[in-house]
């Protein structure tokens, strides 16, 4: 049988399109050809798949082999088409039965990255495939179930996706002899959650009772917040708590969420369901944080996908790179574009930002510190454009701590009582609209976040006073509606709207 064909699946974005391999075998000249436009990864192929042939026990043909990669138009990238060559190869070339590969194994997707023993090594983006794959229906609308033969740890992965039958194997020995019916291959099982994640407590943090009440507000509604004050006054301690408030992803954002990791190769079964917590340097390029390079790939807003994406020391991050934040943050997702590639990420996440107020960082500080002109602080926070000052659901300033304070034994609430009130309030979100407040968008606001008459009148009044947009009118009435969810209000009071109008204060005026 000098021809034999089977299937793998490739990478592209968040998609995981159907690649058929096929390998031919025809006298001549020894030499091994790959077509189907593959990358580097996937033309050294041909030096890990001939040695783990030989290293396995079989032997590799002569003669010419051809490899086709269809479609011819979709790049194929990394090592997972390893396995799928060299059972091709072993089947044209007879040392696998020649039906094999025919019949009911046509149901069957291979992948894996072969080592020069023969050994199987994990790949990126099994569970992006698992997933993927459910997606897709026949041509009378039904969809099929899908079979995989991965590497044991990718098996493992995919079956969390619980989009069909995921097979493992160690090495292509073991492939091999199940495919010739001597051997078994073991059904990867979605393993069951194991002790719940341990975050960093808000007992922990003394005094800043403002911070703290506004860090349940973004906890609870998935808003966006930006905590201003000088060095050491709890900043990035209360962001780093901010997961610990939140509730377990549910099944479909859990999926979302580690669909993008796995794709980085940065998927952890043992944390599927965890929300994932980002903290980028502010060295990070426009690139690092929004995706790119060829082909494309997430960045960190992407892999903070359904978590939190925490930007320590704000305005020290490239200006353009800030600015590359305003469309996921108003979208939910970034487009890619590039030459040859186009690439759809999800960018659901919750932005936490904090800075410095003043070069320096001890303007308003007791200790009379600060020495930075009026100049020096505004180019310093000009660095924060209005469009994306405008996009932060929550500015809140966290102010130094007196001495008796830090003094002072024990802390405020615990995490987990904290966390009852926000799952509740997520909960009536849920139920009420199907997603958190954050989330509405100006059609929604007047059917899900009506106000009263008297609230009204105060947003008018205060819109005319603060000079707000209409992007921050809406922002405001949105997190009002969660301070009103936290109360358990049906609709929004003067007193939530109040509130909500605290922390949207002008940034000049706030400090």
């Amino acid at each position: 049988m000098p021809l034999a064909s089977l299937w793998c699946r490739g990478v592209d974005g968040l998609r995981a399109p159907r690649v058929r391999v096929e390998a031919h075998l025809e006298p001549g000249v020894p030499l091994f050809t790959l077509v189907g436009l593959p990358d580097t990864e996937v033309k050294e192929a041909r030096d890990r798949v001939r040695a783990a042939i030989r290293n396995s026990g079989f032997d590799f043909p002569l003669g010419r082999i051809t490899v086709n990669l269809a479609p011819a138009d979709l790049p194929k990238e990394s090592g997972r088409y390893d396995l799928p060559i060299a059972l091709g190869i072993l089947a044209a070339s007879g040392q696998l039965p020649a039906p094999v590969l025919n019949g009911q194994f046509q149901t069957y997707e291979f992948a894996g990255e072969l080592s020069l023993s023969g050994d199987l090594q994990p790949i990126r983006g099994a569970f992006a495939m698992a997933l993927f794959s459910q997606q897709e229906t026949d041509a009378e609308g039904k969809s099929a179930p899908t079979r995989f033969v991965l590497p044991a740890e990718s098996a493992e992965e995919a079956a969390l996706a619980e989009a069909g039958e995921a097979l493992g194997a160690k090495s292509l020995l073991e492939v091999c002899a199940w495919l010739a019916g001597q051997g078994e291959l073991v059904q990867a099982r979605a393993k069951s959650a194991g002790a719940p994640p341990v975050f960093p407590d808000m007992a922990d943090i003394k005094g800043q009772a403002q911070a703290r009440r506004v860090l349940e507000i973004a906890a609870a509604g998935g808003h966006s917040l930006l905590m201003f004050g000088p060095p050491g006054s709890g900043k990035s301690m209360l962001a780093a708590r901010l997961p610990g408030l939140m509730p377990p992803l549910d099944d479909a954002a859990a999926r979302e969420s580690a669909a993008v990791l796995s794709l980085a190769g940065r998927f952890d079964p043992a944390q599927f369901r965890v929300r994932p917590y980002r903290a980028p340097h502010a060295t990070a390029s426009a690139v690092a944080l929004v995706g790119g390079g060829s082909p494309p790939r997430p960045g960190e807003i992407s892999l903070a996908t359904q978590g939190i994406l925490f930007l320590d020391e704000f305005p020290e991050f490239d200006r353009k790179v800030l600015e590359s934040l305003r469309e996921p943050l108003e979208r939910g997702q970034i487009h890619i574009a590039r030459a040859a590639r186009h690439a759809t990420f999800p960018a659901r996440f919750q932005l936490a930002a904090a800075m410095n107020p003043c070069p320096c960082g001890w303007q308003g500080h007791p200790n009379g510190r600060c020495h930075c002109s009026p100049d020096q602080i505004q180019r310093y926070r000009s660095r924060i454009s209005g469009p994306i000052l405008d996009r932060m659901d929550l500015l809140i300033e966290v102010p130094a701590l007196p001495a008796e304070t830090l003094a002072q034994s024990g802390g405020g609430e615990n995490s987990a009582r904290v966390r009852v009130r926000v799952e509740a309030a997520t909960a009536r979100q849920m139920q009420r609209q199907g997603m958190v407040n954050a989330r509405l968008g100006p059609e929604n606001i007047e059917r899900y976040a009506a106000i009263s008459q008297e609230a009204t009148n105060l947003l008018t009044h205060a819109a005319a006073r603060l000079d707000l947009t209409a992007r921050s009118w809406h922002r405001v009435i949105k997190v009002a509606r969660t301070i009103a969810d936290l109360a358990d209000s049906p609709g929004i009071e003067k007193n939530h709207l109040a509130e909500a109008l605290q922390y949207r204060r002008p940034f000049v005026e706030s400090t």
